[in-house]
């Protein structure tokens, strides 16, 4: 065990822990909370484990919320602050590589700690400060290595999303696979196919925004995880490029383009590898407009109404993008062209459809046609943006 300076999040969740030791009860802090706090990383949420069952939990405090009670968990509501605390548990027939089929509470933190997914994550800490730490977690975070618990290949049978957060957190952290675990992770890296996209996509995500996210999509690639991805398969070479970009990226649209543009995806095809990831409208949409922007600023020429059609966020966007690849776009004189124009959205036009209805244009194909021409005169700067200057302009 060691001893460490516990930190303000913990001092204030110390009272749950306490109640909890008064009641006869063991309690401790568990799993990602103990590990950042070790890392210095910042902790927004602690994990507590206890020896109480669900319903002991409920009579020990007045306010809690049963959020996953028939595994063990109970929200805590206490001091103005929320805290999930779990009964100390082990798991057993994983049918669908993901969910336990059986939940046993058991009254031992050791076996509790055993079911956990790597070895930095199956820490615990009392209201003391010291650590629990059975499986050498202290070592590995020393050695910056992830580790399973015990048998590897037999952890990601029980949770095969594990093999997508054992790359997640080599990003996060900058740490590397350890030998055994990563072998298992290319030995079963079938099994991802088991799990929902959903949940991949959730983990993808964060190992693309990683500080180090280059290396670990190395290992995402080199341990065959993207061949079970949609849209993925077969794609290796192309993707290998993200692991020698200068940075990585710092926003989910321009990691999704990123991707669209490494896959060679046409933009017909772009909507589709967007709804099999299960991504939202959104998101679908953004990245569709951004890739479009990318393509058209890579072939040159655009005008100051393409810039206005782009739009400020997918231009920024799109120059993010053509800097990660290092492409020779001129980023500040593409940005200081866009802030020139005269105007930066239709709603700003001087004249509407309801103006030109009354100018005695009927309501017809001519008047989008007016309005249209309209504002490609004003964003060109061919007349200002007035309605005197806009009829005129129209002849109307």
């Amino acid at each position: 065990m060691t001893n460490i300076r516990i930190t303000e999040v913990f001092t204030q969740a110390m009272p749950v822990l306490e109640k909890l030791e008064e009641a006869g009860f063991e309690a401790y802090f568990v799993g990602g909370c103990v590990r950042d706090l070790l890392l210095e990383r910042p902790i927004h949420d602690v994990d507590i484990a206890t020896s109480a069952y669900p319903e002991e939990v409920k009579e020990t405090f007045a306010k809690s919320i049963d959020t996953g009670i028939q595994h063990g968990t109970v929200t805590v509501l206490y001091g103005g602050s929320s805290y999930e605390i779990t009964t100390f548990r082990t798991e057993s027939g994983y049918q669908d590589f993901r969910r336990p089929d059986k939940v046993t509470f058991v009254q031992n933190l050791d076996e509790d700690l055993k079911r956990r997914d790597f070895t930095i994550n199956a820490l615990a800490m009392n209201r003391q400060g010291e650590i629990i730490d059975l499986f050498d977690g202290l070592g590995d975070l020393k050695r910056r290595a992830i580790k399973a618990v015990g048998v590897a290949e037999d952890r990601f049978h029980e949770d095969a999303l594990r093999m997508m957060r054992a790359v997640r957190f080599m990003s996060q952290l900058s740490f590397s696979l350890e030998e055994k675990t990563r072998q298992a992770i290319i030995n079963n890296h079938e099994l991802l196919s088991k799990i929902s996209v959903e949940r991949i996509r959730e983990e993808f995500v964060k190992l693309a925004l990683g500080k180090d996210s280059r290396q670990a999509f190395k290992d995402f690639l080199a341990t065959g995880l993207s061949e079970e991805c949609p849209g993925l398969a077969g794609k290796k070479d192309q993707l290998s490029v993200f692991t020698d970009l200068k940075a990585g990226p710092d926003d989910e649209a321009v990691f999704w383009s990123l991707i669209a543009v490494l896959i060679n995806l046409p933009a017909d095809k772009i909507s589709p590898f967007m709804r099999a990831w299960k991504n939202s409208n959104a998101m679908n949409q953004q990245v569709r407009q951004i890739v479009a922007a990318f393509d058209l600023l890579s072939r040159g020429g655009e005008s100051d109404f393409d810039l206005f059609e782009i739009g400020k966020e997918n231009l920024e966007a799109a120059l993010k993008l053509a800097g990660l690849l290092g492409k020779p776009l001129s980023s500040q004189v593409l940005l200081d062209r866009y802030n020139r124009l005269p105007i930066k959205a239709a709603g700003e036009l001087a004249i509407d459809g309801q103006w030109l209805i009354k100018e005695g244009i009927k309501p017809s194909p001519e008047l989008g046609q007016l309005l249209r021409k309209a504002l490609e005169g004003v964003v060109s700067g061919q007349v200002e943006n007035s309605q005197a200057a806009i009829a005129e302009f129209l002849a109307i």
